[in-house]
């Protein structure tokens, strides 16, 4: 019966055992600094391109007040998407930013259709699941002590 063993499935090449135990503990900072990073990326080019673009965007979308929206857009997708990265203050900016990605998704894409709003929700998924899981291993968050 599928799911009844509670053992670990044995492995192809037992010799990857060693590698396997000594890595395990890279998958969540590696998942963490890859989305900030990658947000990041997104954060930059606002920033780059000024507010007004992005005040334009929130205009759009009918969120009010847009300036704020856009402002606080910028802010998460720098400073909050480093502090992912560095696992700093986690849980506070990824909690942020899924909230951010809801939006996006629900709000701004969901009218156009699911494969349109695909990917933010994705994303969103993936920063509700760290602002669940907190810094981790490898966090400044972890060095320091304390989470939010």
């Amino acid at each position: 019966m599928l799911g009844s063993h509670s053992a670990e499935p044995k492995l192809f090449f037992p010799g990857l055992a060693g590698f396997y135990a000594t890595v395990s503990d890279l998958w969540y900072p590696m998942l963490r600094i890859t989305a900030g990073a990658t947000l990041f990326m997104h954060g930059w080019a606002k920033l780059h391109s000024g507010a007004a673009p992005v005040i334009g965007s929130m205009v759009k979308a009918g969120l009010t007040p847009p300036t704020a929206f856009a402002y606080f857009t910028i802010f998460l997708e720098t400073v909050g998407a480093i502090c992912i990265v560095l696992g700093l203050f986690t849980r506070l900016f990824a909690a942020a930013i899924a909230i951010e990605m809801a939006i996006i998704c629900f709000v701004v894409m969901m009218p156009a259709g699911y494969y349109r709003m695909e990917a933010t929700l994705i994303w969103g998924i993936l920063f509700f699941a760290i602002a669940l899981r907190g810094g981790g291993p490898y966090s400044l968050d972890r060095a320091i002590g304390k989470e939010l």
